[in-house]
């Protein structure tokens, strides 16, 4: 389901969905729906799979798959479905992509190829390509903390004249050259940052792609239905309220990880499971994490 807004393609608050694991560390396609369902409940209008916090990079091809197909079948036209194609090389990225369309994806993230650091024609023609092949509308991720190449100004231009390419995630921070970006460029620009949700909103960002949202997805909805009903206090408001959540997920850097321990605590999930090299959080970490959604006035089983 593409969102009927077109600032908005893909909705306003979107999950970066963890891939659940049973405890011998097999994809759990049950409870990636089950998990899936609930976030559309809390208020995500669009969901990510295979993404990085999904680790996209320990999970095969037909696993990811498998997974686009249950979310989607899953959730119905009740939130976008987006399929996270990303690789350092380009053919298996666009297999990726067209594995996707075909198990009923309704966009695709397509992120600058990482490690490799290739020039910026080179981020632009794998970008074309993947969505190219692909054939569903695209958001671009901008992400240079982890992939070493930024996606410079000239590129986007080039890129933003893709007739597929609709949107982008914006992890680089940098909100003033977001909002000459977005205005330039004309696509929808989403925060990749969980803490910069309201500074893109007001520099005419689309929304967020987020981790918090799996366990503050209540507050970031309401977050941006005050914004959009011109009621900043009480998106400001909202916003506070999810601090504690927002950096128990992400203060660490272990995004993956750390989601994990929030949907189990939420009852959401078995267990916490990764695939190495992450590690599931400690003992110790669960219990923090537990203590920030508390703070955050989170529902606990």
């Amino acid at each position: 389901m593409l969102s009927a807004v077109a600032s908005r393609p893909f909705g306003s608050v979107i999950t970066a969905m963890v891939t659940p694991f049973t405890p011998d560390g097999a994809v759990d396609l049950g409870a990636a729906q089950t998990l899936a369902a609930w976030l559309v409940d809390q208020g995500c209008d669009g969901v990510l799979v295979n993404g990085t916090t999904g680790e996209s990079s320990t999970t095969h091809s037909p696993e990811k798959a498998d997974l686009v197909a249950v979310v989607h079948e899953a959730i119905g036209d009740r939130a976008t479905v987006l399929a996270g194609a990303g690789s350092n090389d380009t053919l298996h990225a666009i297999r990726m992509a067209e594995q996707a369309a075909d198990a009923g994806a309704d966009g695709l993230l397509v992120v600058t190829p990482y490690y490799s650091r290739p020039s910026q024609a080179g981020v632009a023609g794998h970008m074309e390509a993947v969505v190219d092949a692909g054939g569903l509308p695209a958001m671009l991720y901008d992400v240079p903390g982890r992939t070493g190449v930024r996606i410079a100004p000239e590129t986007y231009q080039r890129l933003a004249g893709h007739p597929l390419i609709v949107a982008t995630k914006d992890a680089t921070g940098d909100v003033s050259a977001a909002a000459g970006l977005a205005d330039s460029t004309g696509l929808a620009w989403y925060s990749g940052d969980d803490g910069l949700l309201l500074p893109f909103l007001a520099h005419g960002g689309a929304g967020i792609v987020s981790v918090a949202t799996h366990a503050v997805a209540p507050h970031f909805r309401e977050a941006v239905d005050a914004w959009d009903a011109g009621d900043h206090g009480a998106a400001l408001a909202a916003v506070r309220r999810a601090l504690p959540a927002v950096a128990a997920l992400n203060g660490a850097g272990m995004q993956a990880v750390m989601a994990k321990a929030a949907a189990q605590a939420l009852g959401q999930l078995g267990n916490r499971v990764m695939r190495s090299p992450l590690v599931a959080a400690s003992d110790q970490e669960a219990a923090d994490v537990r203590a920030a959604l508390l703070a955050a006035g989170c529902q606990m089983p």
